[in-house]
């Protein structure tokens, strides 16, 4: 039987709670990454996963600094609205070259008459999760796989699994 382990494609069910106990994100689809440090997982999920095998529950907390980090608010920005066009709506994204010219993606949280606020934090930074992990599948990754960082999907990836 595979384990989790670097080069591996892991499979997951993942229920996502806030620090309460509130569920925030019912895992519906399972989410497919490759596991070794690939950026597909955050790491303390990586290292929670590891040894782990099809069947197995895992479950994590992480303070915000080892999720999606503190909320910092430099992040925030109110803009002229006229600047976005018409049907900027609340939730929306937009893309917009930040204060050092690097360009960002904000999440518009609010209008006002001519204005829109955005925020570019993730929307779950600041906060402490518990994560619920179930493994669902585990195989090698394909060479193709490993070259691009990134696990097959759809079709080809039922394939490779077979």
């Amino acid at each position: 039987m595979a384990v989790v382990a670097e080069n591996t494609v892991v499979e997951l069910a993942v229920d996502l709670y806030d620090a309460q106990g509130a569920l925030l994100q019912a895992g519906e689809e399972p989410f497919v990454y490759l596991h070794g440090g690939y950026g597909g997982l955050l790491d303390a999920l990586e290292r929670a996963l590891e040894g782990k095998s099809a069947g197995d529950v895992v479950r994590v907390h992480l303070e915000p600094e080892q999720a999606f980090g503190e909320y910092d608010p430099v992040l925030l920005r109110v803009e002229p609205r006229g600047r976005y066009g018409e049907g900027l709506g609340i939730g929306m994204q937009v893309e917009d070259a930040f204060d050092d010219g690097e360009p960002r993606l904000y999440t518009v949280t609010d209008l006002a008459d001519e204005m829109v606020v955005l925020d570019a934090n993730h929307p779950l930074a600041g906060m402490a999760l518990n994560f619920a992990c179930r493994v669902l599948a585990v195989r090698s990754a394909s060479a193709e796989e490993l070259a691009r960082g990134a696990p097959q999907t759809g079709a080809r990836a039922r394939r490779a699994a077979n």
